[in-house]
């Protein structure tokens, strides 16, 4: 049987036909699925129950060259939904056991498994794809990759996106019964920060209830978490001091009070699986103390990084949504949601598409800041003037200009490679030009709490080509 009549018999029934809903560049015929077995190169982010669905829809559809990153480790209460994985691949890396089970399942697929942060990835790794699939449990998560597929937005003279260097994005979530799935175009469709009010805010325990009168499991885990990491302990030291000289006579008794954090003043890092296990410890003790019953390690995980359980089918079906528009968008055989579909099979059946605008002033999507400076700024003074704009308030920002790091914060051995930099003036850094776009990577404050971020930033050097009289977002 051949592979037109048998495997893909399906998928060219979409790309060998016209129709009326095709895109307008669409044109049917078998070379189509050629070019995208060979050509589109697809990133799924997330390897958890989401994202493995999708790994298997996505190959099951005709990609083959699939890179998946995710930076967890397998866990036994993953197995009941998470389908790729089996009891020995507990304490294995995620993206390699889902990479390796695919590509047992479906021949001619190649697929790269990442097992890092997504941080850990520069500019440059992101670019080499075509369109990003996003299969995450986090809002942070979701904000930064969305920040990095928007930095590749450039507009023209007219603030109007360049088709050439969109990288389209298919964002999918669930929650229970519940899930969504959405197309996020950028500079065309609303991007995740656009639509952020979509997610409600986490809920916040009283810190009286937490620290006095725990209720639930959920009360002694953010007890640990919230209260107990940055507690200062007071602790008696006695010092006994004896004077060796002939009268051998002894000082006083001094008595120090030292006051120490017990973390020495580190920041809590939910994914950091010593941190995680630190807080479960304490959340055991606390819950021991109170009668409380249920402090598990996967509910920790759930109650500090909000994770709300998933259901095995929701994932099946937000992700076959998210692959077909994937194919949608890849090939043209069909015009794309527009753009944001809902789903809710907690009582009945549910799906619902709603057409979100996009903020013309996203500072994500958008044109980006526009930042006037002198050619004498050099790229400490550009730091702080980042650090606070009122748009921005970054701290802690790494720089790069066109692939090129000017100045990295962490690891050290790369911020002493670059520290020189500092000195020096951006005009100089960013070799001479009047005006370009640079991207700034660090961290700001949203509903209370620290996440990374990366924006575009619009710089025009005064007094170059005319440029002093725009009208712009802030001076130096």
């Amino acid at each position: 049987m051949g592979e037109s009549t048998g495997r893909w018999r399906d998928l060219d029934k979409l790309l060998l036909r016209p129709g009326n809903i095709v895109s307008p560049n669409f044109e049917p015929g078998t070379e189509l699925r050629d070019d995208l077995q060979t050509y589109a190169r697809v990133l799924v982010v997330g390897a958890g129950g989401l994202g493995c669905e999708l790994l298997k829809d996505l190959a099951l559809s005709g990609f083959r060259n699939i890179d998946v990153i995710d930076m967890d480790r397998i866990e036994v209460s993953n197995l009941n939904r998470q389908f790729l994985f089996r009891l020995q691949d507990v304490g294995k890396p995620k993206a390699d056991v889902a990479a390796m089970r695919v590509m047992e399942r479906v021949s001619g697929v190649n697929i790269i498994p990442h097992f890092c942060r997504i941080e850990d990835k520069d500019l440059d790794f992101y670019s080499n794809f075509t369109i990003i699939a996003l299969g995450l449990d986090s809002i942070e998560a979701r904000s930064y990759i969305n920040g990095v597929a928007c930095s590749f937005l450039e507009y023209d003279s007219d603030d109007n996106p360049c088709e050439e260097t969109i990288k389209p994005m298919v964002d999918g979530g669930t929650e229970g019964f519940k899930g969504h799935a959405r197309v996020i175009l950028p500079g065309k469709t609303p991007c995740f920060e656009c639509t952020i009010w979509l997610f409600p805010p986490q809920v916040k325990f009283p810190l009286c209830t937490l620290a006095e009168t725990p209720r639930t499991a959920a009360h002694c885990i953010e007890y640990a978490h919230l209260i107990k990491w940055d507690e200062v302990t007071t602790k008696s030291s006695f010092q006994f001091c004896f004077c060796h000289s002939s009268s051998a006579c002894s000082h006083m008794l001094l008595i120090m009070y030292i006051l120490f954090q017990v973390h020495s003043g580190k920041s809590f890092d939910a994914d950091d699986p010593e941190h995680m296990q630190w807080v479960y410890s304490e959340a055991v003790k606390r819950a021991e103390l109170f009668g409380i019953p249920g402090v598990t390690y996967s509910l920790t995980q759930g109650v500090v990084k909000n994770i709300i359980p998933a259901i095995a089918s929701t994932n099946a079906i937000i992700s076959a949504a998210c692959a077909l528009e994937a194919l949608k968008i890849m090939s043209g055989c069909s015009k794309t949601m527009s753009n944001y579909l809902t789903y809710n099979g907690l009582a009945g059946l549910h799906t619902k598409v709603t057409e979100f605008v996009r903020e013309k002033d996203c500072l994500v999507c958008g044109p980006g800041v526009l930042l006037e400076l002198d050619t004498s700024v050099t790229l400490q003074k550009f730091i702080e003037l980042i650090g606070e704009h009122p748009l921005l308030l970054l701290s802690k920002p790494s720089v790069t200009y066109r692939g090129k790091t000017l100045y990295m914060q962490a690891p050290p051995v790369l911020e002493e490679m670059t520290r020189s930099n500092l000195k020096l003036p951006l005009y100089d850094l960013m070799d001479k030009v009047a005006k370009d776009v640079i991207h700034v990577n660090g961290m700001t404050s949203k509903n209370d709490t620290k996440q990374s971020c990366l924006l575009k930033l619009r710089i025009v050097f005064k007094g170059i080509d005319g440029m002093t009289d725009m009208d712009m977002a802030s001076g130096a």
